[in-house]
């Protein structure tokens, strides 16, 4: 459930900000309203905290765990921080500088060892070569006053050395070839070398230098995390509301804390003369949101935490029916109770390990579990086991599958008794039936929720006429998608039309939903603001039925991942029977299989979860727009 919440006003002397704010961090039960602080400390804090991130950036990539840490207080981690950061600027130059050099060889590569001293002095002998390289064609061209000493000749171009002369026509070619001349460098080739060489080893230095640092890491994370504290402390002080009376200065702020930790916090604040005012949150505020449910349920959590969703106050806790149809669509999905197994069996090696280092299970641990356990029930009833077929499959977990979906019978056709043997259902339409029966029953679950909440409003008939157009539509999805002979529109079971009765249901759904879903006191406005949004209404009827429809990914994706495991299994099984190619065929079989468990789990994140956040969600009018109650503590 979602915690009920009040909203508090806090009122305290304008000197007695700090004082006040240390006993709330002490008391540990208010969650303050964020403000936005300023000044001077705030900012040398936030500049410290970039630092050592900075730093802690810089030796991440060097830390081996099983390197020993040791500790420093929280100076010293700045100060090592600052030494870090140094030798990262210091790393960085090097590098550029090696980068340059590097470049300027692969510039000089072409034309082998050259040193620009050499050229100085035969030039001071009278002797001036310059080195140039254009066009072969160009240079094939060049008159004969200009001598020249070709070095290298290709198709495309030629490399020469151009011996200048006082010759006044060689000036005129010369001045004519400057865009081809080859810039020396300002060093010899085997001078930059030389450079590059002591860069490579100072880098490799800077480098053990920062690797020394690793061993601090967890003391920078602490001190990391302390400063943040003090950021959000000061964050507080300084962005507190002020008002000058005449001749005192007070400040006040606004928090939520949770009802049953009201009477505490109203005791403090009459031990601290401090002014509170209570309220009832409204829609308006930024209301956080605190869910606490059983251990069971909250098995959920690290998954929302991983996904970062959080329902707005004034939503819903699904959290119990997110775990429930999570764990269903996980078992359809991987499809295989070999996996389930496997899955179970690492979550059993990581909570054995758990227990016996006396450590508390990780609820991750637990709920990875559950997957497991959901996707063997899975792989049970469906006679699905590492992607083997039905006849490689013992005879006993055989007859524990469920006949109308099982493997077992995947190429029977089943008659139900409406039919008289003229038409029928395959397993794979068997199976569809049964994920749209799942959206039937989440998304009706959805609109039973919403209708809960509007019981003692009009709107709750607006709500009722949702779930009779679920209901038809229902039947509408199974006509046109899975068997229109089995679920034809003139389908009469014992007197009753039942093709008919859900057209009905769709007509007077739609009927009810259009006078009542707006009610606000008034059917008049309530029909006029339906018609305002006529275009969105009569889509609401269409979004309903893809809803449904959309409920078949998990019957395609868990189809897919079948296909993916019985491919594997016969490029492996050939493979088997030789025992040259017996280690070839094991490492097949683990990459195969484990690549598909890996997609298995994508297909979790994007189909699975989807189900839960979007189409379970619109049909909750839920937006996941909260935020995490978090006390100052």
């Amino acid at each position: 459930m979602i915690v009920p919440l009040k909203k508090v006003s806090l009122i305290i002397r304008g000197d007695k900000k700090k004082d006040t704010l240390t006993k709330l961090r002490k008391l540990g039960i208010l969650h303050i309203e964020s403000v936005e602080g300023s000044g001077k400390r705030l900012e040398e804090l936030k500049e410290t905290v970039s630092l050592l991130e900075s730093a802690l950036f810089s030796i991440s990539d060097k830390k081996n765990k099983k390197i020993k840490q040791e500790n420093i207080n929280s100076a010293k981690a700045v100060s090592l921080s600052q030494e870090i950061i140094q030798l990262e600027e210091e790393k960085k130059l090097c590098s550029s500088e090696r980068i340059a050099l590097i470049a300027e060889l692969d510039r000089l590569a072409d034309w082998g060892e050259i040193d620009p001293d050499r050229f100085e002095f035969l030039s001071e002998k009278g002797v001036s070569l310059s080195l140039y390289e254009m066009p072969t064609k160009e240079y094939e061209n060049l008159g004969e006053s200009v001598k020249t000493l070709s070095l290298q000749k290709t198709k495309a171009s030629v490399k020469f050395i151009l011996i200048k002369s006082d010759e006044e026509s060689q000036n005129e070619a010369v001045e004519a070839l400057k865009s081809y001349r080859f810039q020396l460098p300002e060093t010899s080739t085997a001078e930059i070398k030389k450079k590059l060489e002591n860069l490579n080893n100072q880098l490799k230095v800077i480098d053990e230098q920062i690797s020394s640092f690793a061993v601090f890491a967890e003391s920078i994370k602490k001190a990391v995390k302390a400063l943040e504290k003090e950021i959000e402390f000061e964050t507080y002080s300084t962005g507190m509301t002020n008002e000058n009376l005449t001749d005192v200065s007070v400040s006040y702020f606004t928090g939520y804390v949770e009802e049953e930790n009201l009477e505490k916090l109203k005791k403090t604040a009459a031990e601290n003369s401090w002014g509170i005012l209570v309220e009832e949150p409204t829609e308006e505020d930024n209301v956080p949101t605190k869910l606490k449910n059983n251990k069971f349920v909250s098995l959920i959590y690290p998954l929302t935490d991983f996904l970062g969703t959080v329902p707005g106050y004034f939503e819903y806790d699904i959290s119990g029916w997110f775990l429930g149809f999570i764990l269903i669509f996980f078992g359809i999905i991987f499809g295989d109770g070999g996996y389930g197994l496997l899955i179970c069996a690492v979550t059993g090696i990581l909570i054995a390990k758990s227990l016996a280092s006396k450590k508390k299970v990780p609820p991750a641990f637990l709920l990875i579990g559950l997957f497991g356990l959901s996707t063997i029930v899975w792989g049970t009833v469906t006679c699905t086991w590492f992607g083997l077929s039905a006849e490689q499959i013992p005879e006993w977990l055989q007859k524990l599958s469920v006949p109308v979906i099982s493997n077992v019978y995947a190429d029977r056709i089943w008659y139900p008794f409406w039919t008289n043997g003229e038409a029928g259902l395959t397993t794979a339409q068997n199976l569809q039936i049964f994920c749209f029966s799942l959206a039937l029953i989440q998304l009706t679950v959805a609109h039973i929720k919403v209708a809960a909440r509007n019981i003692k409003s009009m709107k709750v008939l607006g709500d009722i006429g949702s779930i009779m157009q679920l209901i038809g539509i229902f039947y509408v999805v199974l006509s046109f998608v899975v068997n229109a002979q089995v679920f034809p529109f003139g389908l009469v079971i014992s007197g009753i039309p039942v093709g008919t009765v859900a057209l009905v249901l769709v007509v007077v759904g739609f009927v009810m939903s259009f006078v009542f879903s707006n009610y606000e006191g008034n059917i008049i406005k309530s029909v006029l603001s339906s018609l305002k949004n006529i275009v969105s209404v009569l889509l609401g009827v269409v979004n309903v039925f893809s809803d449904i429809v959309s409920y078949i990914r998990l019957w395609a994706v868990g189809l897919a991942g079948a296909a993916i495991s019985a491919t594997v299994n016969e490029l492996a099984s050939p493979l088997l029977g030789n025992f040259m190619f017996m280690i070839i065929a094991i490492v097949l079989l683990v990459f195969g299989h484990g690549l598909n468990m890996i997609l298995n789990v994508l297909s979790v994140i994007v189909h699975g979860i989807r189900l839960n956040t979007l189409e379970f969600s619109s049909h909750l009018d839920m937006s996941w727009s909260g935020h995490k109650f978090r006390p100052f503590e």
